[in-house]
Formats: structure tokens, sequence, C-alpha cells
């Protein structure tokens, strides 16, 4: 009784519910603008959460997370530009219906589709997380060694069209993660001689700025004084009846796909957009609409896209592996204030979990209050210059690396990651599955060469517990499931030629 109250009392604070409310705001508002991912959002406020407690700081991030995934559909729906990723199937169909003047309708129907999806995420965060830890208290060096590996190998199923490119890129990842002090030898790896900005390892906070917000901003100079798109006007905000069946009809079964999605590490909002964008054609009572301006088209993805949020914190909160780059980011946070995410946060810490999980119902339900409130205010950040935006990007992109260890050597990576990011944007190079391979990579090199030397050197380690068959299965599904989905429908078609 006594954790409920105290609980109830950090999450619900005056302080926490503005900080949350600050985070939400902001959120909406990064997202609107096209180019500022929710990635890069979190990444760029995440040195205002420096002081404040673990409780402040983490839910201010999960309201930019939360503002800046539904954020990203009123630029979806206005400009036909997604404002995040993940909003990119909702232009699909907004964009349509805002063609036809109804732009209010469509941004009404995706603030609610968000928030049921929001919501739906929530309730599974709360309980499948609590069972998830007990399972992951099992785990040793070998579980989490097959663990990390499954979320390099998701890297090449979420690369796109672009699997080679996506690997390389991961490769790359993991390779800058082995410079600094070796944490099982304590060698000395690839540091030039002299320079001790490089032994504590290259931090992936810098880099993910870089990469996701300082490449933009050198986009945004290309075409900075390009003329401006008129503005559409948004009226009709309010879900009509039928809107309403369709929505409680596809968001909650999207945000359940998405929430799913989420668990994985390394799949992202952008994908349980699609996702569900597919999966609300196939519920379609008319399909052919799709294309043409389907409200549906926009309920699936909204609530594909903010499952996403509740399930990417499973996997951080439980195991300690990021379910996408935002988590990787609160993963930072956390470690910040002195917390190390996984199984035993759930024991040392569960006034904090349990108020990351109500914070998270808090956030939903505040996106959805400030989105119906303010989408024709929030629809005016569009009309920022870039002319003005961009100088604010390079300015908080600086301040933001440097003020993570007071450390200049953090501003040139951050620069230097810029630069790459830019070329990469240019050759159509995925970015995440370089973070992924910057936290993953670590991962893995320590509790292999843990795990062998707890065995003795016996290899067989890595198979002698169901927890690694599972993974194991999981690795080779995900690495050859397609050529044996292949291989077992040739198998098939002999057997009925037959």
């Amino acid at each position: 009784m006594d954790m409920l109250v105290e609980i109830f009392t950090t999450s619900l604070t005056p302080v926490v519910f503005l900080y949350m409310l600050i985070g939400v705001i902001s959120g909406i508002c990064i997202g609107a603008l096209p180019g500022l991912t929710a990635t890069m959002g979190v990444a760029l406020l995440l040195p205002m959460t420096f002081g404040m407690d673990a409780a402040q700081g983490i839910l201010m991030l999960l309201g930019i997370y939360v503002g800046a995934i539904y954020g990203g559909s009123i630029s979806a729906v206005l400009l036909h530009t997604p404002g995040t990723p993940a909003s990119a199937a909702t232009a699909i169909e907004g964009y349509k219906l805002s063609q036809r003047g109804e732009a209010g309708r469509a941004l009404g129907v995706a603030t609610l589709g968000s928030y049921i999806g929001g919501v739906i995420s929530v309730l599974l965060l709360v309980t499948i997380s609590p069972q998830l830890a007990k399972l992951a208290l099992k785990f040793s060096s070998a579980e989490f060694f097959l663990l990390a590996v499954f979320g390099l190998c998701i890297i090449g199923s979420i690369s796109g069209d672009n699997v080679e490119k996506g690997l390389m890129c991961g490769c790359a990842g993991i390779l800058v993660a082995t410079i600094g002090i070796d944490s099982v030898t304590s060698y000395i790896r690839f540091c030039p001689e002299g320079n001790y900005n490089f032994m504590g390892g290259i931090s992936y906070i810098p880099i993910m700025i870089g990469l996701f917000a300082m490449s933009q901003a050198f986009e945004n100079i290309e075409d900075i004084f390009a003329e401006e798109k008129e503005q559409i006007k948004v009226t009709n905000i309010i879900p009509k009846k039928e809107d309403l069946k369709a929505l409680l009809r596809i968001s909650p079964i999207t945000g359940l796909i998405g929430t799913m999605i989420g668990i994985i590490p390394g799949a992202g909002a952008d994908i349980g957009a699609f996702v569900g964008y597919n999966v609300a054609k196939g519920m379609a009572k008319e399909p052919e609409k799709f294309g043409e301006g389907s409200i549906e088209g926009i309920c699936g993805p909204e609530g594909g896209n903010n499952g996403v949020t509740g399930g990417a914190l499973i996997p951080m909160l439980t195991l300690g592996v990021p379910g996408d780059a935002v988590t990787a980011i609160m993963i930072g946070a956390l470690t910040i204030q002195g917390l190390t995410p996984g199984p035993m946060l759930f024991e040392t810490n569960k006034v904090l979990v349990y108020t990351i999980f109500i914070g998270m119902f808090i956030a939903n339900t505040l996106m959805c209050i400030c989105g119906f409130a303010g989408i024709r205010v929030f629809s005016k950040v569009l009309s920022v210059p870039k002319v003005i935006l961009t100088p604010i990007i390079f300015a908080l992109c600086i301040i933001g690396s440097f003020a993570m260890k007071n450390s200049l050597f953090d501003v040139w990576v951050m620069l230097i990651a810029g630069v790459v990011g830019y070329f990469m944007s240019k050759a159509k190079v995925p970015t995440s599955p370089a973070i992924l391979g910057l936290i993953l990579g670590p991962m893995a090199e320590k509790n292999f060469r843990t795990a062998l030397l707890k065995s003795g050197g016996d290899p067989t380690v890595f198979f002698s517990t169901v927890i690694c068959w599972f993974f194991i299965i999981l690795i080779v599904g995900t690495l050859f499931g397609g050529q044996l989905k292949e291989f077992a429908g040739k198998i098939f078609k002999k057997k009925a030629a037959k």
C-alpha cells in the first residue's frame, strides 16, 4: 500500500505533470516539423533532464516521444510531407482528404487513433513487463549474447531495399563501439597515442545527435531560401460517428500489432505504421477507397505507430535492450541518473518502473487533449521559416553534445557524425543500424567473452538452456525465414502437382 501511494504521489505531483505537459507539447511541435524526428527531439532535449531526478527526466522524455510520433501526422496530412518517418503511411490517405477540404477530419481521426494505439500499448506494457522481467532474471551471459545477436540480425530485415547498406552501416557501428578500453581485459584498443578522449569509448549520444539532427540541418541549408508552401485551413476536427466506428474497429488491433513490433529490438514506429496501414486495408469495408482518401487508412498507421511507443519500452525496461532509437537515448538518460535498465530495475526500483507505466498513460492522455485543443496552433509550426529553424537546430546540436560531459571532443564527434549522416542520406544508407550496432555490439562482445570464460571455453554453453534455443530459433528465422518459406512453398507445389 505504501508503494502505491509513493508511485501515485511521484507521478501525479504538479512538477512532474508540468514536465510531462512541456514534453508532450514540445514533442508535437517537433514532430510537426518535417525532418525533426522523435529520435532527434528526444536527443536534443536530453540535456534538459540532467538536473532533474530520474522520474521527472524520463517522464519528460516519454512525453516528447509520444507527442512527436503523433505530431508527424500534422505535416503528413497538411503538406504530404511526413513530420517523422512514422507518419509516412498516414500521408498516403491524409493528404488526399486534405485536398478534398477534410484536413480537420483527417487530423481528428489521427489524434484519436494515436491515443487508442498508445493506450493499448500501455496496457500491454503494464501486463507483460513484470512477467518478462522475472524471466529475464534467469538470463546468463550466454542468453544475453544471443539476445544481442538477435537484435543485430533485425538490422537486415528493417533496412528496406537497402539490406546490404544497412548491414554495412550496422557493422560500422559495431567497429566504432570497440574503440576504448576493453571491458573484459582493460586492454586499450584503437586509441590514437596520447589522446585520452578515446579511452572511455565514443558515446552514442553525440553520434545519434549528429546522424539524426545535424545531418538534417545540413540538408535544410540546401533549400533554406526556398519558397514556403501555402498552409491549409483546419476545421471540423471532431470525428464523426462513422469515423468513430472505424477507429474502434481498427485502431485497437493495429495498436496491439504495433506493440508487438515495438518489442522487437531494432524495429520502429515507421514499421508499425506501414504494417498498421496494410492491416487496415485488409480490414476495410471498402478497400478500393485506399489511395483516394480513406479514413481507415489513417486509423491503421496511427494506431500502429503509437502502439510501438509502449512496446519499445518493454525490452528497454526488462532486458536493457532498446526497442528503437528513442529508447536507446532513454537508456542513456537512466544511466546518467545512476540506474541500469534491465530485470534488476524491477527489484531495486519498483517505484520508478510503475511511475513510468502511469506516466505513459498520462502522456498519451495529454497528447490527445493537447492534440484536439491545439491542432490549429500546432499546424502553424509548419510556417516557421527554415532560415530561422536551421540555426536553432545547429545551436541545440552543439549544446546537447557538449552538455553531456562538458567535452568539446563530443561536439567534434557530433559534427563528424553529422557530415557522415548527410552523405549517408544522399546515398540512401539507413542510419539506425549504426546506432543499434553501437549499442548492441558491446553487449554482444562482453557477454560472448564472459560466457566462454565462465564455461572454460566450452562453446556448448550457448546451447545449454531453453532460452538459448528460443533465441537461436528466432535468429535462424530472422536470417533465413524468407528462404525457408520459399523452400516450403516449392515442396507443397510438387506434392500438389503429383
